[in-house]
């Protein structure tokens, strides 16, 4: 039956009168088995050379000594081109050419060739029906029959369900065995000319498809993708044909978007879903696998409804009618497809025989030659090279090492003085910057604004704020001062030491010296830490009246004679010592000071503790002054007296406790931040030579590196420039040997590929 018996009378013509242009031209299969003999002696010296090659380049590579003459690249390449060439060799030792059938379950492939074979010969229906792999043959014979792998015995067709549906599950077959159906060549033209058509299960229910691809795929011609057009192209199918598209150069491949049929239920989406298949299949084989060009890819990629047509051929065999059934609208238009389909396929198997198995093997071939070739021809170019400049750098090594370390050591004393001198510098800058401002910190206390009140839970969250506020506005000012001029020394310091010491090191690194010597931004610390330092802090807000007692006794015997005198009224009272002065400038008091009563118990206790004598003298002096100025004036003194402690009295608010708070505290922090003037100083030129330090030691280090590199170098010389002659010689014959293989390979193009065009 003829394969295209669908078809209208003219295509049938136009189809009849190639067949015949084909028969009359001599089929390029008749000369396949000499072509196929000749290119596989090719392929097995070329395959011989590869690997004698990739011996070489690895056996190169390993010695780490001849780095620059073969690069780990070059070994693997050599390596992926000898599996390449073992792979097309396994494809070239076939006889037939064969057709491989792949797609994930249920999209249709087994339908796929039982519409080619006109018959329901592979089992096909809904879920996972193909078990096994089917191999469909044509036979001179008019009897269809079956073998199974390992087995001569022939079985009937009928048989293909048993031992290949899924739903059956047959011991015996895995998803990896095959069976071969023995399909008559006069049911389907399609295997006349020793054409296979190999069906499989679905790639997406096993994991096992590398052995698939070794074992099923390396002796493929053509592969036919079959899609689910209700669906797109999937991961796993892509994946697959990567494998393949991976161990094969340039494969065919077909892709038919199967149960287009579909499309009929949503016609007005018909042309842009049509459309989006295109563009994905045809990115697909075309940017992603780089199979065909584009021109190409739209005779390779169909929109197909195999179900439909394996129905309609069936009842055509039958004697009825084509389009008869319950067959979704646009049938013919879609069984066309399927007929184009099979005749480009046919065009591209009966047309390109020869071409199709061996041109682009032999392209390939060629071009394994040339790039081997190439690679021989660079690493005796790179070996030859490498012998000059080892003959020339052993002469100038020992001198370089020589100039590096006189160098190394000039630098090294003149930079440690330079150091020194700046560090100095730095402690003396920010100690001047310091004592400045400690001398202005009753600005920055003023500044500080914060509800007080002299409860002690207040005072204590003010105290801490305080300190934070001198911390941070001291830190800022110092900044302000002396950071900026300091790291600008700083940088310029390490600049100097790069500048210096660069041209120690080989010129491919002093390009990149801002890599290898990392420097971060630097920043001085000063660290005050001015909560400790001002811990043990003790106000005093007590309200003290200027005229009284203590304050008398202080502003006229001064601070230390005044708190004699007082403590001198309290020798029958004990209290405990003092820990801050009321007045900042006083020594301490005692805790919580002295107030008004207290004075004149203090004087009375005093007073009592005196002789009768001392007691008499006092009432003489005191009737004196009575009678010298009289009880009036003693009387308005006592009240002016009087009202003056009234309004001291009342103005002793929040507010001037406050004052008070602070003027007592800038007098203490002034006086503990003077003790740590010289040690701030020490802290950040410490800082500085540390980082100074830092840098001119990863300078050294890597002038070290350099060092060690050169006295390397000069002891391989001698030993490299013998293993250089060696490889120049073995690169040479090599490189000769390629040109040999290609000089066959144009042999064999002009002899039968071109014969073939």
């Amino acid at each position: 039956m003829s394969l295209l018996f669908s078809r209208s009378k003219s295509i049938i013509t136009g189809k009849k009168d190639k067949r015949h242009m084909a028969d009359a031209t001599a089929s390029p299969l008749k000369h396949f088995v000499t072509a196929k003999k000749k290119i596989n002696g090719i392929f097995e010296q070329l395959g011989t050379y590869v690997q004698e090659s990739a011996t070489f380049l690895e056996e190169t590579h390993k010695n780490v000594e001849l780095d620059p003459v073969t690069t780990e690249e070059q070994v693997v390449e050599v390596k992926g081109y000898l599996s390449k060439v073992s792979g097309i060799s396994e494809v070239l030792a076939r006889r037939h050419m064969k057709v491989a059938f792949f797609g994930r379950t249920s999209n249709g492939k087994s339908t796929v060739i039982n519409a080619m074979l006109w018959d329901k010969v592979l089992p096909s229906g809904i879920g996972h029906t193909t078990n096994c792999f089917l191999r469909v043959e044509g036979t001179d014979g008019h009897d269809a029959f079956l073998l199974t792998e390992g087995s001569e015995e022939r079985k009937s067709v009928k048989t293909v369900n048993q031992l290949a549906h899924a739903l059956h599950q047959d011991e015996l077959l895995t998803a990896g065995s095959l069976v071969s159906v023995m399909w008559p060549n006069s049911k389907c033209p399609l295997l006349k000319d020793d054409l296979v058509l190999m069906d499989s299960p679905g790639i997406d229910v096993t994991t096992e498809l590398d052995s698939w691809i070794d074992k099923f795929c390396l002796d493929a011609d053509v592969f036919v993708l079959v899609a689910n057009s209700e669906s797109t192209l999937m991961q796993t199918e892509k994946q697959f044909f990567h494998k393949v598209n991976a161990r094969l150069s340039r494969p065919n491949i077909f892709i038919l978007n199967n149960r287009w049929d579909a499309s009929a239920s949503e016609p007005e989406y018909m042309e842009e879903v049509r459309r989006q298949h295109m563009e994905r299949c045809t990115s697909f084989l075309v940017d992603e696998l780089g199979v065909v060009d584009r021109v190409q890819a739209s005779d390779r990629i169909f929109f197909v409804s195999a179900k439909e047509v394996l129905s309609a051929r069936i009842q055509k065999a039958q004697g009825m009618p084509e389009g008869g059934g319950a067959l979704a609208e646009g049938f013919q238009v879609r069984m066309f497809e399927f007929q184009n389909f099979e005749r480009r396929f046919e065009e591209c198997i009966s047309q390109s025989a020869v071409k199709t198995k061996f041109e682009q093997h032999t392209v390939r071939a060629k071009q394994i030659a040339e790039e081997v070739r190439h690679i021989m021809d660079s690493v005796h170019v790179a070996a030859q090279e490498q012998r000059v400049y080892c003959l020339e750098t052993r002469e100038d090594r020992q001198d370089r090492l020589g100039f590096i370390d006189k160098q190394l050591e000039l630098l090294t004393q003149d930079y440690k003085l330079k150091i020194k001198q700046m560090t100095e510098e730095v402690e003396r800058q920010v100690s001047n910057a310091m004592a400045e401002e400690i001398r202005r910190l009753y600005v920055l206390v003023d500044d500080f604004q914060l509800d007080f009140h002299p409860s002690p839970v207040v005072i204590k969250v003010y105290k801490n704020e305080l300190h934070r506020h001198i911390e941070e506005g001291l830190g800022r000012k110092m900044s302000e001062r002396c950071s900026s001029s300091i790291t600008m020394s700083l940088h310029a310091m390490q600049q100097e030491m790069i500048d210096g010491l660069k041209p120690l090191l080989p010129a491919s690194l002093r390009g990149q010296i801002d890599m290898l010597i990392p420097r971060q931004r630097f920043t001085l610390s000063y660290d005050l830490n001015c909560d400790k330092l001002c811990a043990d802090f003790q106000e005093d807000i007590e309200f003290h009246f200027s005229l009284g007692w203590t304050m008398l006794v202080n502003r006229f015997l001064g601070p230390k004679n005044g708190r004699r005198a007082l403590m001198g009224y309290n020798d029958q009272v004990q209290r405990p010592l003092p820990l801050t002065p009321a007045n900042p400038s006083l020594p301490p008091l005692p805790q919580g000071s002295l107030t008004q009563e207290e004075l004149m118990v203090s004087m009375v206790t005093g007073l009592a503790s005196l002789t009768s004598r001392t007691s008499m003298g006092i009432l003489v002096v005191g009737g004196v002054v009575w009678k010298a100025v009289g009880w009036r004036l003693i009387a308005l003194s006592l009240g002016l007296y009087g009202l003056l402690y009234v309004y001291e009295r009342l103005t002793w608010t929040t507010k001037a406790k406050e004052r008070a708070f602070k003027r007592q505290f800038v007098e203490y922090a002034g006086e503990k931040l003077q003790l740590i003037v010289s040690y701030t100083g020490s802290n950040c030129s410490h800082q500085v030579q540390q980082e100074l330090a830092g840098t001119f030691a990863q300078l050294c280090q890597q002038v070290d590196v350099t060092r060690e590199d050169l006295e390397k170098e000069i002891a391989a010389l001698n030993q490299k420039i013998e293993i250089l002659d060696s490889l120049q010689g073995k690169a040479k014959l090599l490189r000769n040997k390629a040109g040999w293989l290609d000089s066959e390979l144009n042999m064999f193009i002009h002899q039968y590929l071109q014969q073939s065009r």
